[in-house]
């Protein structure tokens, strides 16, 4: 910068001061330009360019060599808020370490700033959804306690700087169809908004502090989310107090006028978004803010409130201040690609893989056998881990270069794709022809490794997956092309099969599960996916990963696509039993849960509670246990979910160590949410479930084990709460 001696570079002054003194230099042409994602450079103020567009979903995306972590399905299914606050931590020391190398080489370019737009905690409430692999799966509190720590763990702990900004998305009510999702009015009941679609955003703003939101394309119950007076202003700032900054996806308020037509022009469109809250355009729309406020359609006081929100972040980020002053500036460009954050990618990855079946205890596999066939279109493919809003890893391993690496030097190791991902007809290559080469080497082998599934290249975004059937959406469960037919060739050897799905969301498992010996769903597992998939196989570390998704038997048993209604839908208004629940995984070791206690046995009105159990590790391996605490209310006013997660906990546990875990259930626990939306606490009974799993039918009939449960009353007078 030059030496300019203006009030707002004196980072002795308060932040709010230094926001006003700059915006109060601004002309109307520059302020409209800053409230574009690409805001150029202001030379007569010393102010650099800065492009808002930069994504960190699960590492530092399309910026070059980076960190992959598990795609965030993956990192969901781990069931650990403390690992991924570790992973957030990661993400964000990489990104302040890439911008400061690029700004020091005068790069200010798009995807090399500070503010992520991450995590995406929308609801995966349907299986087709494409984008859902990119969510903490279909639970508001699981998505809520994961999204808070990965806010968190982004934007660091100092009282005065942000590390980088989070921007949860997409707000609000947004979980497809894809290609519908320019001009779709997602219509929701008032409970299901608050007990379902808000709950995530409402704690990334009031637990975490988020600086920023990203508002969604589609629609809300009429008012498109980029220009709703309900979710921008009535709840978001009035409601829950948020003093951050606003952005739209992108190109989302030219939808308003070419779209959902609400506006018949551009300078409408904007002054729209302007004045429901919006502050910043991924797009070109606020560039007809001039042409706006010269036809009477939004006031330039509403920009400089806007303004302010988006000044006051990057103060916060330290942009105006010297790089000394700043703590994060100093992060060396080498913390980019480190050694300590592979390992965290591939502790990550294993801790997130879910063992689906494991007949007669087939694994974990011997590293000595004589041979092994690794067969599967995602066996020995690189991209596939890293599924989408991802860098470029500098170093991946796939399933077979895991294998590979982790067996005896006498194993040898068979490979075969046997088919492509999708397709069935000819394509340079005879597919068929591929498929009797898997058999071949599979006959030849003592066991198989069969890795099967989707690729973002599926499933996805919409325009992003060039081999979609739904844009980016699922059009069914099934595994494409010709894979089932590799899956049974392979199981009718009568082989050992190690079934290995790479996928971001729930595809029918059904036959796998009744004819295949072992089945892990692997998500996309990152950079070193590989190496971890090889811990779990043969032993090295004992799975523990939980389904954040309910698989389903079959797209008959969801209801329709477009129909944002929360009833047949996920663990908690599921009407017809699942192949694989919600919650649920197996291990390499056994747990045993004992001496369940609630205190107090009669909880009064507004009073908190403590439920406590003791987890044993009776097995002869080490491992961990996700501690599931779901909460039933038995005499609710209204419609209630079955069950609803209200804790959990992952713990390891050494052969035969004990541990007692305690949660404290507060009196919003205990509450429900009335068909109006609000609030209450109602007096009544209640029963608390502890243990490895769901307290549902199918989790018990798959685990052979029951959580514990006792019953309590929450006793005195029916009170309406603050959402």
């Amino acid at each position: 910068m030059p030496e300019i001696t203006y009030p707002f570079l004196d980072p002795d002054l308060s932040v709010d001061k230094r926001v006003e003194d700059l915006v109060s230099r601004l002309t109307l042409g520059e302020k409209a330009q800053q409230m574009l994602h690409a805001a150029p450079a202001i030379p007569r103020l010393g102010v650099p360019a800065y492009n808002w567009w930069n994504e960190g979903l699960h590492g530092v995306a399309r910026a070059g060599i980076a960190t992959v972590f598990p795609q965030a399905i993956g990192l969901a299914a781990m069931w650990d808020t403390e690992r991924l606050h570790a992973v957030a931590v990661a993400i964000a020391d990489e990104a302040r370490a890439k911008h400061h190398e690029y700004a020091r080489k005068g790069d200010r370019g798009q995807y090399k700033g500070l503010t992520l737009w991450a995590p995406n905690i929308n609801i995966f409430r349907d299986p087709r959804w494409g984008r859902g692999h990119e969510t903490y799966g279909e639970c508001p509190f699981l998505t809520s306690r994961l999204a808070v720590a990965f806010c968190r763990g982004l934007q660091g702990d100092h009282p005065r700087y942000l590390k980088t900004v989070a921007t949860p998305k997409h707000y609000a009510v947004h979980s497809g169809p894809e290609n519908l999702r320019h001009r779709f009015d997602a219509k929701v009941s008032q409970k299901d908004l608050r007990e379902t679609y808000l709950p995530a955003f409402h704690a990334c703003i009031t637990e975490a502090g988020a600086e920023s939101i990203m508002a969604a394309y589609n629609r809300t119950n009429g008012e498109p989310c980029c220009g709703s007076p309900t979710l921008l202003r009535r709840i978001l700032r009035e409601e829950w107090g948020f003093r951050g900054f606003v952005v739209s996806d992108c190109w989302a308020i030219q939808d308003f006028h070419e779209s959902h037509r609400v506006t018949n022009s551009f300078a409408e469109s904007a002054a729209l978004a302007v004045q429901s809250g919006c502050d910043l355009n991924c797009g070109c729309a606020y560039g007809h803010i001039p042409a706006a406020v010269a036809a009477g359609l939004v006031r330039e006081e509403d920009l400089d409130t806007c303004l302010r929100r988006l000044f006051r972040a990057r103060m916060r980020l330290g942009m105006f201040d010297p790089p000394e002053r700043v703590p994060y500036a100093s992060i060396p460009y080498e913390t980019n690609d480190c050694d300590q954050h592979r390992a965290l990618a591939r502790a990550t990855a294993s801790a997130s893989m879910v063992l689906l079946k494991n007949d007669r205890g087939l694994l974990p596999l011997r590293k000595d056998l004589r041979s092994i066939a690794v067969v599967g279109p995602n066996a020995y493919d690189h991209q596939v881990l890293c599924a989408n809003y991802c860098g470029t890893p500098s170093r991946t391993v796939t399933p077979l270069e895991g294998i590979r690496a982790a067996v005896c030097a006498q194993t040898k190791v068979w490979y075969a794709p046997g088919c492509k991902r999708q397709g069935t007809g000819l394509d340079g290559l005879n597919c068929a022809g591929h498929l009797a080469e898997a058999v071949s080497v599979a006959e030849r082998a003592d066991a198989v490794v069969l890795c099967l599934g989707l690729s973002a290249e599926i499933e996805g975004e919409q325009r992003d997956e060039s081999n979609s059937d739904g844009a980016g959406d699922k059009v069914d469960l099934e595994l494409p092309g010709l894979q089932p037919r590799l899956l049974e060739s392979i199981v009718a050897l009568g082989k050992p099969t190690v079934l290995v799905v790479i996928s971001g969301s729930a595809l029918n498992l059904g036959w796998a599960h009744e004819h295949v010996g072992a089945v892990i769903q692997a998500f996309y597992p990152g950079e070193e996916g590989g190496s971890a998939l090889a811990d779990i196989l043969f032993g090295d570390a004992s799975p523990a990963g939980r389904l954040p998704v309910t698989f389903p038997r079959s797209l008959a048993d969801v209801p329709d696509f477009e129909d944002y209604s929360m009833k047949g839908r996920t663990y908690r208004y599921l009407e017809k039993p699942p192949l694989y629940p919600f919650g649920y995984g197996l291990s390499y070791t056994r747990f045993l849960y004992q001496d369940i206690a609630v205190s107090p046995a009669s909880v009064p009105a507004g009073a908190s509670a403590s439920v406590s159990v003791t987890v044993k590790n009776m097995g002869s391996r080490p491992g961990d246990e996700v501690v599931q605490l779901y909460l039933t209310d038995l005499q609710a006013s209204c419609r209630v979910p079955h069950h609803s997660l209200r804790g959990f906990s992952r713990v390891h546990l050494l052969p035969g160590q004990a541990r007692r875990i305690a949660f404290e259930l507060s009196p919003r626990d205990f509450s429900l949410i009335d068909e109006r939306g609000l609030r209450a606490l109602e007096p009544g009974r209640f029963r608390v479930s502890v243990g490895g799993s769901q307290p549902d039918p199918r989790s018990q009939e798959l685990t052979g084990q029951t959580p514990l449960s006792a019953e309590f009353e929450v006793v005195g007078t029916a009170t309406e709460l603050p959402y």
